[in-house]
C-alpha cells in the first residue's frame, strides 16, 4: 500500500477543500494505506486557532479535524505562516507545530504528496 502526505492551503473558509481532503483521507485509510501527516500551510493554519467562532450553520471544522486524529493522522501545522497569522503556537490543540523541513522530510519518505487549495 501506499504512504501519502497531505497539505492543505486554504482557509477556514473554504468548507469544500477541507471536506475534500477529509474524505480522501478517511478513504485512504480505510483502503489501507497510510497517512503521514496532514501538513497546513499557507491560510490554512487557521484551522489551528483555538478562537475560531463560526456560526452553526457552517461546517463543524473542529469535528472534522477531531475525526481525522481519531485515525491515527499526526495533523501538522507551519510554524512560521502561523506565526505571520498571529496564531498561538503554544495552543494548537490537535495540531503539532512543524516546520518546512519536517514536512519535506516527510514528503520524501512519502509515495505520492497530495495538495488541497
Amino acid at each position: 500500500m501506499s504512504k501519502f502526505v497531505l497539505s492543505l492551503h486554504s482557509g477556514v473558509a473554504d468548507h469544500d477543500c477541507l471536506q475534500r481532503l477529509s474524505r480522501f483521507a478517511h478513504a485512504a485509510v480505510h483502503s489501507g494505506h497510510q497517512i503521514a501527516c496532514i501538513f497546513l500551510y499557507q491560510d490554512a493554519v487557521n484551522h489551528a486557532s483555538q478562537h475560531l467562532q463560526l456560526s452553526s450553520d457552517e461546517l463543524n471544522i473542529q469535528a472534522t479535524w477531531q475525526a481525522l486524529a481519531d485515525l491515527g493522522i499526526p495533523l501538522m501545522l507551519c510554524v512560521t505562516a502561523a506565526e505571520k497569522r498571529a496564531i498561538d503556537t503554544n495552543d494548537t490543540g490537535l495540531f503539532t507545530v512543524a516546520g518546512l523541513a519536517e514536512f519535506a522530510m516527510l514528503s520524501a519518505k512519502a509515495d505520492k504528496w497530495v495538495q488541497f487549495k
